[in-house]
């Protein structure tokens, strides 16, 4: 489907890594010796990419003798709005402990209580496709153009297109994701929803007359269905929902970054011994606090 190769992307780390260390320090006006710690992503991740960073990352701390931390992509995530709220509204203080999150990415969809650093409990995940990974292998059945090496890919692609787009053109002919639950968890599932769109596509091309029409509905389809639930809870206990800045909900250093400034703060660094964990779930962080 035109993915990433992991191969040919642990390359790519491997040739650009310490240039973009050298430049990143360049830039602050920094030395590595000015650090108070290295803080570098473990995982969850692609297997061959995991280790470029987390070596260099181990060869750094252990040469500066600074403390190493080992982060959860995804909890670095879910502390991106401690870090962002009180710098863009002064009346909205940063959560605090303990408060929801919704988490909606290329490999994950997960809706996490975040009782503490470190401790989570998730409450759903996706029973299929991930919301990310359906709306990147839409924009490819779309045929959407977008510039490989650019930041963004094709999910982003597909957003600038649907700005251009009808929101109504085609929302009866393409299902709302299904929302299964028990007692204990909660599924969501987007993968017919992707099918609707494949099979629309088919049946009327993907040159129609306003293709965007249907980027539009699919990115509102999958997007507000997760949204509009959330401001919903949100209103019904009265609660403030809080959402970053675009810029730091992709994948950014800025969230490893503050993800270990606020371990170091609680006193939980790792040794220069730890190895990246590819499948890692957020919720036996917990048991990584207590040992």
């Amino acid at each position: 489907m035109g993915g990433i190769v992991p191969t040919l992307a642990s390359l790519g780390h491997s040739r650009h890594l310490p240039n973009v260390i050298c430049q990143t320090l360049e830039q602050a006006n920094l030395s590595v010796e000015d650090l108070d710690a290295i803080a570098v992503t473990r995982g969850p991740g692609l297997p061959p990419c995991l280790p470029v960073g987390l070596n260099a990352a181990k060869t750094l701390a252990a040469v500066t003798k600074k403390p190493l931390i080992g982060v959860h992509h995804m909890e670095a995530h879910a502390l991106t709005a401690r870090l962002t709220t009180t710098s863009t509204s002064a009346s909205e203080p940063a959560p605090a402990f303990p408060f929801m999150t919704l988490l909606i990415s290329g490999g994950h969809t997960l809706l996490l209580t975040a009782n503490g650093l470190g401790d989570y409990n998730q409450l759903g995940t996706t029973l299929d496709n991930a919301v990310g990974e359906a709306i990147d292998k839409t924009a490819r059945i779309l045929g959407l153009d977008w510039i490989k090496g650019r930041r963004g890919g094709p999910g982003a692609a597909l957003e600038q297109a649907a700005l251009r787009g009808d929101p109504e053109r085609f929302t009866s002919r393409l299902p709302r994701p299904m929302l299964q639950r028990n007692k204990s968890v909660i599924g969501f599932s987007f993968s017919g929803l992707k099918t609707a769109m494949s099979r629309l596509t088919e049946s009327e091309g993907v040159d129609i007359k306003r293709p965007q029409d249907g980027k539009h509905n699919i990115k509102r389809t999958k997007v507000n269905e997760a949204i509009i639930r959330l401001e919903a809870v949100a209103a019904s206990y009265n609660l403030p929902l809080v959402c970053p800045p675009p810029q730091f909900c992709t994948d950014n250093g800025v969230m490893i970054a503050w993800a270990g400034l606020e371990r170091l703060k609680a006193g939980l660094v790792d040794d220069y011994t730890i190895t990246s964990l590819p499948k890692w779930s957020i919720e036996s962080l917990k048991e990584r606090n207590m040992s």
